[in-house]
């Protein structure tokens, strides 16, 4: 029942109030809520998620040319790294990226790479890399035991996840990553010490050095394209018995490790300044060999 006043007629706040909320049309409704879709996109892409493309066989079997990983940018803010667990991480100066594809240049090349760029779906970055961390901090890590296994802490480890290791018979040579055998090497404070899962072609800490944890980017946990290898990044049981670092004492409160299963941690945004002690960067999309 409309609302009149005392001469009969209708209310006018109530005609103010059914033009309010006359819907939008979809010409406006449209592009503001595409709007509003991009700004999401960008704020998950540079806090929480991000997609990486893999642009060539340092990973493989694990991780196929081709793959798109989904990264928690977020979980090393709580925690700290672990060995096993594979990371996206800007390289030093040390590394250079090789890419299996050709750099195309171009305005409409340029202008599509900023947006995939933005949005987290973008091609991959000269100096993005991901391998899996064998030494945390303090770690004493070589290559090999009569095994011809790495050994971690001196415990020699089984990797199932390597597909094609480097060759035994080489000379350990620290410009590159042909050998298999490397000399001891005791990881600095705050850096990593990664490898790939194919040993034979990748170039890794071997030949380029530890990297600072201050470079990571977040933990690949899952596989997202192509859509038949959908599944998750789980971190090895292998690494679970091995002693602790004894390369130099430490002062600060000890790692807080993952959940056991290994799960994907997420979280809620959190306060931009809390956020820039991290000193976040937002990166392209990107891989290593």
């Amino acid at each position: 029942m409309q609302t009149r006043d005392e001469d009969g007629a209708v209310d006018p706040r109530r005609r103010r109030a059914r033009r309010r909320r006359r819907p939008m049309p979809l010409w406006q409704e449209l592009p503001l809520l595409l709007t509003v879709a991009f700004c999401l996109a960008v704020l998950i892409r540079t806090f929480l998620l991000q997609a990486f493309f893999i642009p060539s066989s340092s990973m493989t079997e694990t991780l196929l040319v081709g793959d798109r990983v989904l990264v928690n940018k977020v979980v090393y803010d709580v925690r700290d790294p672990v060995r096993g667990e594979v990371v996206v991480f800007r390289g030093t100066e040390r590394w250079a990226a090789p890419l299996d594809e050709e750099s195309e240049t171009g305005f409409l090349r340029r202008l599509t790479a900023t947006f995939g760029d933005l949005v987290g779906v973008g091609g991959p970055g000269e100096k993005d890399f991901i391998k899996r961390v064998i030494g945390l901090p303090g770690d004493r890590v070589s290559c090999c035991d009569e095994q011809g296994r790495v050994l971690v802490n001196g415990m020699g480890i089984n990797e199932p996840y390597v597909w094609r290791d480097s060759p035994l018979d080489l000379p350990p040579n620290p410009g590159e990553c042909r050998a298999r055998r490397f000399d001891e090497v005791i990881v600095p404070p705050g850096q990593l010490f990664v490898l790939g899962d194919n040993r034979l072609v990748s170039q890794d800490a071997r030949c380029q050095g530890p990297v600072p944890i201050d470079n990571v980017v977040g933990r690949a946990f899952g596989v997202v394209w192509p859509s038949s290898r959908w599944g998750a990044l789980s971190t090895p049981e292998t690494f679970a018995n091995v002693p602790a670092s004894v390369g130099f004492p430490t002062s600060g409160p000890p790692p807080v490790a993952p959940s056991p299963e290994g799960g994907v941690l997420l979280l809620l945004p959190l306060p931009a300044a809390w956020l820039s002690s991290r000193a976040f960067r937002p990166v392209p999309p990107s891989s290593a060999t």
